[in-house]
């Protein structure tokens, strides 16, 4: 990051007349974060520069200074690889966010295990050893998040138990909540509501959570309550989530909760009234997260959508969303997003009464995904 970062930071807050507080509240940012950000003690996030640049109007300035800057002599040591992975960390998963996790799985794992084999054959320096843990650790976050993303959950639990371990072992008290979030997030999309209950109940009796912490395991918590049919306390725990968004936000949140918002409740209270079968109020929560999503997001709310509307039997419906699916295949490569249409598809094709077209065009898509 260019040391002109931050103080370009503060100017442009001043120009625009903006208080730290409340850049933190419009991007649904760790004001404390921010604040480190801006005094030049943290480099930002690849998503929080973009974020930054767009709201405060900078013409791509401030993400320019916030890419790292190389030497040519590159040096190499335990600093060095820890440098590596966080640069990694951030490409990879800028471009999964926009391209899907499968092409960039493979090398986040390769940077999570060359460091780990590192870690393990014994060639990390006792004076660097708990911040490579930690580092390795977040590598092994980001491998496990684009293996689930990729549709390789089992090697995904894998990935996150040895993240929560290292995280354990570095003393990384954010990180191990992550990596329980994570643990959560699989079992609930695995249909594990039990695994998800002990992970949050876990969570949420622990003193001094951080808010947003409590905030995401209450929403693992009700999608949890909705998959074993508990309707009155999964939406108590989602509605508890989504009126806590904007309050929760606290100088004791870990900075991977910045991606928590309104609409991501939204998204997943459309995916818990999908399992209560209350298909209506689930179309619309889903058509509201749309309307909001990164281009991943987007496929993910689609397929949401075309299962709802083939439970309902809105045979017009599944098809337009079969039909707005189709040119994303190409471009967004989840294996996540293929399981979750297969299943969608599966659901029209079983289903009494489906126009004779739609269940052609139901069949075709079908052979067009790749494994």
């Amino acid at each position: 990051m260019s040391a002109e970062f931050g103080p370009r930071l503060r100017a442009l807050l001043t120009e625009r007349d903006m208080t730290l507080r409340g850049t933190a509240r419009a991007l649904n940012y760790n004001v404390a974060y921010i604040s480190r950000v801006a005094n030049g003690r943290q480099r930002p996030s690849v998503q929080l520069a973009e974020a930054l640049d767009e709201l405060l109007q900078a013409d791509g300035e401030l993400v320019r200074l916030s890419t790292p800057v190389t030497p040519l002599d590159e040096p190499t040591g335990p600093a060095s690889d820890i440098a590596h992975m966080k640069a990694s960390a951030e490409h990879i998963l800028k471009h999964a966010d926009r391209y899907g996790g499968d092409a960039v799985a493979p090398v986040a794992v390769q940077v999570w295990q060359s460091a780990q084999r590192r870690l393990d054959a014994g060639e990390i320096p006792e004076s660097a050893q708990r911040g490579y843990v930690a580092a390795v650790a977040e590598a092994a976050e980001v491998a496990g998040w684009l293996l689930f993303d990729s549709g390789d959950r089992v090697a995904a639990r894998n990935a996150f138990l040895e993240s929560h371990m290292l995280a354990r072992h570095a003393g990384e008290r954010a990180m191990e909540w992550f990596a329980l979030d994570m643990l959560a997030m699989l079992d609930t999309e695995c249909g594990r509501p039990g695994g998800v209950r002990r992970i949050t109940d876990e969570l949420l009796s622990q003193s001094r959570i951080p808010p947003r912490v409590a905030l995401l395991a209450r929403v693992r918590r009700g999608r949890a309550l909705a998959q074993t049919g508990d309707r009155q306390r999964a939406l108590a725990d989602l509605d508890a989530a989504r009126g806590g968004v904007e309050e929760s936000l606290s100088s004791r949140d870990p900075e991977w909760a910045w991606w928590v918002n309104q609409q991501e409740i939204v998204g997943h209270s459309g995916h818990a009234l999908l399992s209560l079968a209350d298909l209506n109020a689930a179309i619309l929560k889903f058509q509201s997260a749309l309307a909001h999503a990164t281009p991943r997001g987007v496929m993910l709310y689609r397929i949401e959508l075309l299962h709802s509307y083939a439970r309902a039997k809105a045979w017009g419906k599944a098809e337009e969303e079969i039909h707005e699916i189709g040119p994303l295949l190409s471009t967004i490569t989840s294996g996540r997003n293929r399981l979750l249409l297969r299943e969608a598809l599966k659901v029209v094709d079983r289903a009494s009464g489906v126009p004779v077209g739609l269940s052609a065009l139901v069949r075709h898509t079908a052979a067009t995904i790749s494994p």
